[in-house]
């Protein structure tokens, strides 16, 4: 086969064949530059460009380059990255790992460190093509293991488009034999509550050589949950939320996703933990055999919000802003007035920064309960999760 007909050539990430020329091009790149610059103030570029110049394949990248500048995002960003569940993996085989979304990089940043700590192997990512806003960004990210997703797309071209990304899905988790991270949903779930879309699953189920439910099993969905103390977006979130009840068009630009990108990234967290749930496979084989697809998709998204939920670390901020938002004090014995004074101006300090001029009272409270309602969530949701099964 040549280079230029390998399958899934517009979307698949680079072949190490062509890594070393895509890297020798992206070191060259301005924009790459101000970006490391940026991320990493002190560094040597040159000599940072003469390190990722020896870097031949992709596997090498990410353990020799990648995994210590995650290591160091980490520390400097984070109280500690931990993971529970990962001996419900086995390194021997391919899966579909899907998870919700909060954080537009580092959700799977943050779970592929997990696995390079413990020896397990990485994860292909998706990607969508929105967040590509320059060529040198979809060269690193294809360079890191990516794979794109086309989205914003005529309804037919759309089709098409699913078809592809469920086939290269298909093709890289059962050929392959290399497991795959895919979110939820589409975009990151602003107000934390995070819940799995059917067209998702109706997407991951459009290739394969059986009929929807056999070819939902091919590619070995495991979910996984995903948990931070804080949100360093949380009050563009706020913001997003209230711009879009001001104005019901209104619009991200591609700055506001840069930004986004590198509040994220920079900026600290808290704590960060994954709970890696069971494979829904043995689930699958459960939905009753007359289940047309869309019964089937239904189910499988209630059986990812199941263990999503339920799997979430739940902190003292959570269990503050449940209370806040219900006018309880349900869960006062889990955290203290330190703590609760600590959260009230954690939430201050972060809606000052929203940027929106001539702010009226009832905007300020709209913020307010936006961001209360952010971190109740996830524990509202893990309530109502205690009562599915574990199986789910």
């Amino acid at each position: 086969m040549t280079q230029d007909s390998r399958p899934f050539e517009d979307i698949a990430p680079y072949p190490d064949s062509m890594f070393h020329e895509k890297m020798q091009h992206l070191v060259k790149e301005p924009g790459f530059e101000h970006a490391v610059k940026w991320v990493l103030p002190n560094v040597d570029y040159k000599e940072m460009c003469d390190d990722l110049l020896q870097v031949r394949d992709k596997d090498t990248f990410q353990h020799k380059i990648m995994w210590p500048f995650l290591e160091m995002l980490a520390s400097k960003t984070t109280s500690g990255l931990t993971i529970e569940g990962i001996d419900r993996i086995d390194p021997s085989k391919a899966y579909t790992f899907i998870t919700n979304h909060r954080d537009i990089v580092l959700d799977t940043s943050f779970l592929n460190l997990c696995f390079l700590r413990s020896g397990y192997p990485t994860t292909q990512v998706a990607i969508g093509n929105n967040l590509l806003i320059y060529e040198w960004i979809s060269d690193l990210v294809r360079l890191n293991k990516s794979f794109i997703v086309k989205r914003d797309l005529p309804k037919v071209k759309a089709l098409e488009a699913a078809k592809e990304l469920s086939s290269y899905i298909h093709f890289t988790v059962g050929e392959e034999g290399q497991s795959v991270w895919i979110a939820e949903r589409q975009g990151r779930s602003k107000d934390s509550s995070d819940l799995a879309q059917d067209s998702l699953i109706k997407m991951l189920g459009l290739a394969g050589d059986g009929d929807f439910r056999d070819n939902l099993k091919e590619i070995n969905l495991l979910p996984v949950s995903i948990s931070y103390e804080y949100d360093p977006n949380d009050y563009l979130k706020a913001r997003e939320f209230l711009l879009r009840r001001n104005d019901p068009e209104f619009k991200k630009t591609q700055r506001d996703d840069l930004f986004a990108m590198e509040t994220g990234l920079l900026q600290p967290k808290g704590r960060v933990h994954f709970n890696v749930g069971t494979p829904l496979n043995p689930f699958i084989d459960l939905i009753p055999e007359d289940a047309d697809k869309s019964q089937i998709a239904r189910d499988v998204c209630d059986a990812v919000d199941c263990q999503i939920h339920s799997g979430y670390m739940i902190f003292p901020i959570n269990y503050i802003a449940y209370d806040k938002l219900h006018g309880s004090s349900q869960f006062a014995d889990r955290y203290t007035s330190e703590e609760e004074e600590a959260f009230e101006r954690y939430i201050r300090t972060q809606l000052e920064k929203v940027d929106i001029p001539e702010l009226t009272d009832e905007d300020n409270v709209f913020l307010y309960e936006m961001m209360l309602t952010m971190y109740a969530n996830p524990l509202k949701n893990k309530i109502s999760a205690e009562t599915c099964s574990s199986e789910a």
